[in-house]
Formats: structure tokens, C-alpha cells, sequence
């Protein structure tokens, strides 16, 4: 199918815009963003977006936690004649400068949540390594993601009151991802579920006012991950900034007797890197969290990303973090805001994390699933 992209430039294969990755099915293209507060306030944006040209599917999701309350938006529809218009159920995104500022905006919806927010990029982006995998000679995974740290402004409406935000007190995160993704198929009510065994993960964005770190690892065997993918940014006193890459991570977790899932109290990384000293930093969990199964990963009451709900679809729902049977339904995988030390710096951020049955450190969490 023929679109108006087609009269521009940046075509990638001989099919039309309208197709991609080769017609596989499973090839996908993502928008993720969050935003927080770091005077203390027990507030959490997250907020999603993705394209499926070959499933003729956008969908997305913008979520807020206030305090233990997590209000959730959902929304999809078919690409129809305007496939690359990012905007599903008044869910809208515009790159108004690429790597540098983005707008996003939710319109009044009956889930009670709006809002008109700028990211303005506070560091540069940065290229994490191809994220391949192959089994049995079937390629399961070929995934391509940029990270990038930022400030927010703007305002935000939920539960009833407005907030307005700006960039000296809310910092956030972002990434943007494409290529082939695997299902993580988490969803009980659509089997089966994916089992998964004997590893360790974390992806984690970590910012300060002069610096940021973004690292991603996943290991079976303590100390030697199987994937390792990092990169430093450092504000210098001459305005440049310098980069490094992550060669290697070394972890210590303490994790909260939490009866309800997997939750970190306090870890201690010491990071290595292709130049220059390693870094140590201190995590701390804060009590805010916004669980992405509400954004449909790995599923959610049989809705799962790229799912064709018609030609339009939206839903809403707000979770009570504190009532167990919410709490077995999201599962592990959230977003969790941070507190970082470094010396004598601090610093706020992301992390989300996962220890699965069978890795030798961390046994306590193994009980609940790690994803």
C-alpha cells in the first residue's frame, strides 16, 4: 500500500513504507518515556507508543502512579491511510527535534488522564549493542536501541488534579527501539506463558546533574554476563561532553521482604569501563513504581502489543499497588524510580530488573517470577 511517505526520501528496502523488517510480522518500532519528580514527591509518567507495519496496528499506553495508585490508559488502532502518523486515542508524539526535544500529549479521555509535556534531552543519545538472538537457527530476537536522558515540562492531569512540571525538579528517561522483538508472553489468561530460568537482568538509566550511565545486562552465571551493553556521559567544566562504554559490572543486591513481588531495597554497582577509573554507585529503591504490564508487555487479559483490536480501542483502569491480586496480575517488570549516590553526588532514575529461579545469587526474589 502506497502512503504520502512515499513521496519522500529514506526508503530502506524496495517495499513502501508501509512494510517493513522484510514483511515479518513481529517487527516492531517503539516510543518509551517516563518522568519524575526528585523532591520526593511519589509521582511516576510512563508512557508508550508502538508501530506494527505489518500487522497494520498502533497502539499505545500512558500510565500514572500516584502515591500506591497506579491510573492506566490503553489505546490501539489500524494504521489505515495514515500508518507513520504517531497518534493512537488522542495518545500523540511529535519529534519536533530528533535526539533533542519531543512533545507529547494525551487528550481528555474518560480514564481521567491528560497532559502536555515537552522532553528536552539533557545528555546525547546512545546506540546500545544490537540485541541478537538465535535459536535452532531461527533468529528469536535482532533489536535496535537508543536510550537518552531529559528534562520535563509541562503539565499533567490525574485523579481529579493538575500538576504542572518543570525541568529543575522532573528528570526522566527515554528510549526508541526497532527491529524484530520476542514475545515475553507473561499473560496467564492467554497461555501459554513463557518460563523463564536460571538468570539475572537489569536495564537501568541512571542520571546526575554533570553525568548519566545507562547499562543493560544479562547474565546466568554471576560475573560473566552474556549480554553487556552500557554507556557514560560526562558534562565537562568546558561545556563538551565525554563518553565512555561499560566493559563491566560487578552487583551486590539487598531486596526488600516485599510479600507481593520482586523489589530492590539497596544495590551497589561498580561499573568498568574502556578508559579511565571505575565508578561506584549506590542505588536505593523509592517507593514509586509503574508496572508495564499495563501497557500490554507480555500481555494484559488477553491484549498483547500488536494485538488488531479494530479500528479503534481504548481502555482504562486504576491499580491499588497494595492489593495482592493486582500485584500476581502485573507481575515483576515495572518501571522503579531511584535514588543514587556517587561520592558526593546524587542522582535519580530508572530501573527495572529481574532475578528468575536457579541463578546462584539473590534466592529470596526467586519466588515470585522475574518478569
Amino acid at each position: 500500500m502506497l502512503t504520502a511517505q512515499d513521496d519522500l526520501i529514506g526508503h530502506q528496502t524496495p517495499q513502501p513504507f508501509a512494510k517493513a523488517g522484510g514483511g515479518d510480522i513481529r517487527f516492531t518500532e517503539r516510543y518509551w518515556y517516563t518522568a519524575h519528580p526528585i523532591d520526593g514527591s511519589e509521582l511516576l509518567i510512563d508512557i508508550g507508543l508502538g508501530y506494527y507495519p505489518n500487522r497494520n496496528v498502533m497502539d499505545g499506553f500512558a500510565g500514572i502512579t500516584i502515591g500506591r495508585r497506579q491510573h492506566n490508559f490503553r489505546a490501539s488502532r489500524r494504521l489505515g491511510a495514515r500508518p507513520l502518523e504517531t497518534e493512537v486515542g488522542g495518545l500523540r508524539i511529535e519529534i519536533v527535534e530528533g535526539m533533542g526535544l519531543h512533545r507529547l500529549s494525551l487528550a481528555d479521555n474518560p480514564s481521567g488522564i491528560s497532559f502536555q509535556l515537552e522532553f528536552k534531552a539533557s545528555f546525547p543519545a546512545a546506540q546500545e549493542k544490537q540485541n541478537f538472538r538465535e535459536r535452532n537457527g531461527v533468529v528469536e530476537e535482532d533489536v535496535a536501541r537508543v536510550s537518552q536522558f531529559g528534562r520535563w515540562r509541562g503539565w499533567i492531569v490525574a485523579d481529579g488534579k493538575r500538576t504542572n512540571i518543570e525541568p529543575e525538579l522532573w528528570w526522566g528517561q527515554r528510549d526508541r527501539s526497532w527491529g524484530l522483538r520476542s514475545e515475553m508472553r507473561t499473560d496467564e489468561t492467554r497461555p501459554p506463558v513463557a518460563t523463564h530460568r536460571n538468570f539475572f537482568w537489569t536495564w537501568s538509566m541512571f542520571q546526575f546533574e554533570t553525568s548519566a550511565l545507562s547499562i543493560f545486562i544479562k547474565e546466568r552465571t554471576p560475573g560473566k554476563p552474556h549480554y553487556l551493553s552500557g554507556s557514560e556521559f560526562r558534562r565537562e567544566a568546558d561545556g563538551s561532553v565525554s563518553h565512555r562504554e561499560v566493559t563491566s559490572v560487578e552487583h551486590a543486591i539487598e531486596w526488600v521482604d516485599d510479600p507481593l513481588g520482586q523489589t530492590i531495597a539497596v544495590a551497589d554497582f561498580t561499573f568498568g569501563f574502556d578508559r579511565g577509573e571505575p565508578r561506584r554507585i549506590r542505588m536505593h529503591g523509592l517507593p514509586t513504581r509503574f508496572y508495564l504490564k499495563a501497557g500490554m508487555y507480555g500481555g494484559l487479559q488477553g491484549w498483547t502489543h500488536g494485538d488488531d483490536r479494530g479500528e479503534n480501542h481504548a481502555a482504562h483502569d486504576t491499580w491499588n499497588l497494595d492489593d495482592a491480586a493486582t500485584r500476581a496480575v502485573a507481575r515483576t517488570l515495572s518501571d522503579h524510580v531511584v535514588r543514587l549516590e556517587c561520592g558526593n553526588e546524587t542522582g535519580f532514575g530508572i530501573s527495572e530488573y529481574g532475578v528468575a529461579a536457579g541463578y546462584p545469587l539473590y534466592p529470596g526474589p526467586q519466588k515470585f517470577p522475574a518478569m
